[in-house]
């Protein structure tokens, strides 16, 4: 007997590495650090090559992840699990990825940056967001959310002579701090009172008495309260204004959408998979923080007049309609949590849904904002007069991401702001309360983006037109930003029949 306990234990102290699982990682690191030693080579004039070696990387882990599709593999003992909820974030990430790494070559290339650096940091964040949603253990999500986190405070700041950017940095980075050692401390009681990090684990424990128990429950507002950081949700959302602001408008970008999805990610795994036995006790807590983050960041955006700012108060709107669903969830067992209605999995679904439309939307409209900032670094609404006459392909598309990102069809953004209210609907009872007061703020949210709008065609400059120049690159983002976002309404499927393959609930 003590002979094969002997021949056991290194094989469960070693659990064997699934090396393709975690494919898409390994490329990605491998471009890191490709990164980082050819800049050391590189000539200043050439630092520049460092973007296509990192794009070049980022579509190879793109291919990876795509050999992922449809598979179920897991590695590191069941830490790491890779299924259609990864698959699909891998995907998402790594398409993110590559655009903002277009819309950086311009930004960076003038030499006022180390480009190296910038582009080693931006990697390393991205290579967090690709573990997040593979993370099924409260350890890999802990180490996946510091590593998005770690690099962004340095991306946040790297325009070092501008006090703003020191500024927004300085607050990203206190505030993050604190909400990790908030989150930290709610894990850790989480594990004592369930005895295991293991998401599935986690979840039958608290669905025992141990679930009603105060220590449980004060873990679960503790951990809730980092992740609403992360998503810049209210009353954890004054870091991003001053930081998007201050930042470089190609990190603006990232951080309002790719950085903001790794942090719903890992929150959808938390409520939907461990904490979902307490779906009434945290349930009610989202209904409030959607309620106050959707309303708040509208209000606040009316009256703003740097587009930046408005973008971060718009995108803190944002993530009130994607906590909105949250609000929505059941305890698994009650009759809304079985077929045919299954309200968990179609909040669910809405979340996934509208992180996707919402990616399409912000990054569209931020590489207008990069082309804008070249000319005009203050980037205030008034230097969008004229631009129907300056540069009508940079215009029209502007034009179209605002009303998409109010939720007025024919646009994508009509699509997402419909599943949440499909879903909010069939919840009833507070879920029809919600769903009236996400229509009511996002009529309000039409007020400031038409004021983006209105300058751009009803403003012509006093002086001669002169043409607003924009890269190759910049320009096709912008061009394929807006044909999804009109495409996407015509034919959602396209989108739509993602986020059930995406359903963790159950596994």
């Amino acid at each position: 007997m003590m002979h094969v306990l002997g021949a056991v234990a290194p094989a469960l102290a070693n659990p064997p590495i699934d090396y393709h699982a975690i494919a898409p990682e390994l490329v990605l690191a491998g471009t890191i650090f490709v990164v980082l030693l050819f800049d050391v080579f590189l000539r200043p004039e050439r630092k520049w090559l460092a973007m296509p070696i990192a794009f070049v990387g980022t579509a190879g882990s793109f291919a990876a992840t795509l050999t992922l599709v449809g598979a179920h593999r897991s590695t590191f003992g069941g830490m790491f699990v890779v299924d259609n909820f990864t698959v699909l974030f891998q995907v998402f990430f790594t398409v993110v990825a590559m655009i903002v790494l277009l819309l950086s070559l311009r930004y960076f290339r003038d030499g006022r940056y180390y480009q190296g650096e910038y582009y080693f940091l931006l990697l390393s964040s991205f290579l967090g967001m690709l573990t997040m949603p593979a993370s099924r253990d409260f350890l890999m999500l802990f180490i996946s959310l510091e590593l998005v986190s770690a690099p962004a405070f340095l991306l946040a700041g790297f325009r070092k002579t501008d006090p703003r950017s020191n500024e927004g940095a300085l607050k990203f980075f206190l505030i993050s701090v604190l909400s990790t050692a908030i989150m930290l401390y709610g894990m850790s009681l989480i594990y004592g009172v369930t005895g295991s990090t293991r998401l599935t684990v986690i979840a039958h424990k608290l669905a025992g008495p141990a679930g009603g128990s105060s220590l449980a429950l004060a873990a679960i507002v503790l951990v809730v309260a980092g992740f609403a950081f992360k998503v810049s949700a209210f009353p954890f959302q004054f870091w991003a204004p001053d930081t998007y602001e201050g930042a470089p408008v190609p990190v603006a970008a990232f951080l309002s959408v790719a950085s903001k999805a790794a942090g719903f990610a890992g929150l959808l795994q938390i409520m939907f998979v461990a904490f979902l036995p307490r779906a009434d006790f945290w349930a009610p807590i989202f209904v409030a923080m959607s309620l106050a983050t959707m309303t708040l960041g509208n209000l606040v955006a009316l009256q703003q007049r740097q587009v930046v700012r408005l973008l971060a108060y718009s995108s803190i709107a944002q993530a009130g309609y994607m906590l909105l669903p949250f609000g929505l969830a059941v305890v698994p067992g009650s009759p809304l949590a079985k077929p045919p209605v299954n309200i968990n999995n179609e909040a669910f679904a809405a979340v996934v849904l509208y992180i996707m439309v919402y990616a399409v939307m912000n990054l569209g409209a931020f590489a207008v904002v990069i082309s804008i900032a070249k000319e005009a670094p203050g980037v205030l609404v008034s230097d969008f007069a004229g631009l129907g006459d300056r540069a009508a392909l940079l215009a029209v598309p502007m034009a179209m991401f605002m009303v998409s990102l109010a939720g007025i069809p024919p646009t994508v953004g009509f699509i997402g702001k419909l599943f949440i209210f499909s879903a909010a609907i069939h919840r009833g009872g507070i879920g029809t309360v919600l769903a009236a007061v996400m229509v009511i703020n996002s009529v309000i949210s039409l007020v400031y983006y038409l004021s983006v709008i209105r300058p751009m065609f009803l403003e012509p400059l006093a002086e001669p037109v002169r043409p607003l120049r924009s890269t190759f690159l910049v320009n096709g983002v912008v061009i394929v930003a807006s044909l999804a976002v009109v495409v996407l309404f015509i034919y959602p499927p396209l989108f739509t029949h993602f986020p059930p393959l995406s359903t963790l609930i159950g596994h």
